[in-house]
């Protein structure tokens, strides 16, 4: 499949999408669409385990919106947001290899990830200053920054539309891991291997488990995890994996 505003590419078991929009890999129209058609790639690679979402370029993972199309705010608004949510909602664990500024939309993108590993230079920030124009976040940012760092920090950011580095991020929960220059995407590729040789089906169990319990109340979220038991204790890696432990051996699990 040919693509234009992003670099697709496959190791193993794992896919790796490259926002692929200089200078600033700013969010479009045409990137969301190629973004969308890549994750459907993907979901129906049943080789492809994880995946990691990055930008090219030495400047950044993504500025966020392409202003230039501040004519077509409001749709690409709302198929960016139905995006981030469906990368939030991927069966597939998500992470987001943060290359240098991340903003914005781009930040809201990395916050829907369900890993973010981020470079530590002097030039990689990540925030949402929306507010520094007289706007907001819209692409999930005010939802999803308070569920991931609080409430109090959240406001913190999103209010001033502070700007901060790797090792504040990691501080504060908004990212998982610091890479140091030069190291991004052997750490995350090292992850992205990692999650690819967990079970997958208890893998996208758990995603679906988390991401709707923080979405509902506690009652309805453990119904979702009671389900999602049920589901994956009848299934053949369950037996592998009880076995492997009862051998004392690796497991080796084929996502059945």
């Amino acid at each position: 499949m040919a693509y234009e505003n992003v670099i697709v590419e496959k190791e193993g078991n794992i896919g790796i999408i490259t926002l692929n929009r200089p200078p600033a890999n700013s969010v479009n129209w045409a990137l969301l669409e190629d973004l969308e058609k890549a994750l459907d790639q993907f979901e129906k690679d049943k080789e492809v385990r994880a995946l990691i979402i990055t930008g090219a370029g030495e400047k950044g993972f993504s500025a966020g919106f392409d202003v230039s199309e501040a004519a077509r705010a409001k749709e690409i608004g709302n198929k960016g947001r139905a995006l981030w949510t469906r990368i939030e909602r991927y069966p597939k664990p998500v992470v987001a290899a943060l290359n240098g500024y991340t903003l914005g939309g781009g930040c809201e993108l990395a916050m829907a990830c369900h890993f973010r590993v981020m470079v530590n230079t002097e030039k990689a920030k990540i925030g949402c200053p929306e507010v520094n124009l007289g706007i907001i976040p819209g692409w999930g940012g005010t939802q999803r920054m308070p569920r991931l760092i609080g409430k109090t920090r959240a406001l913190d950011m999103l209010v001033f539309g502070k700007r901060i580095n790797a090792p504040e991020a990691l501080n504060i929960g908004l990212i998982t891991k610091v890479s140091e220059p030069g190291e991004l995407m052997n750490d995350a590729k090292d992850l992205a291997h990692r999650l690819a040789k967990q079970a997958p089906l208890a893998v996208k169990a758990i995603l679906e488990s988390v991401t709707k319990g923080l979405e509902t109340s506690i009652d309805e979220g453990l119904k979702v995890e009671g389900k999602n038991l049920d589901m994956v204790s009848s299934s053949k890696d369950a037996i592998e994996g009880i076995t492997a432990f009862l051998e004392k051996r690796e497991a080796h699990f084929k996502g059945e």
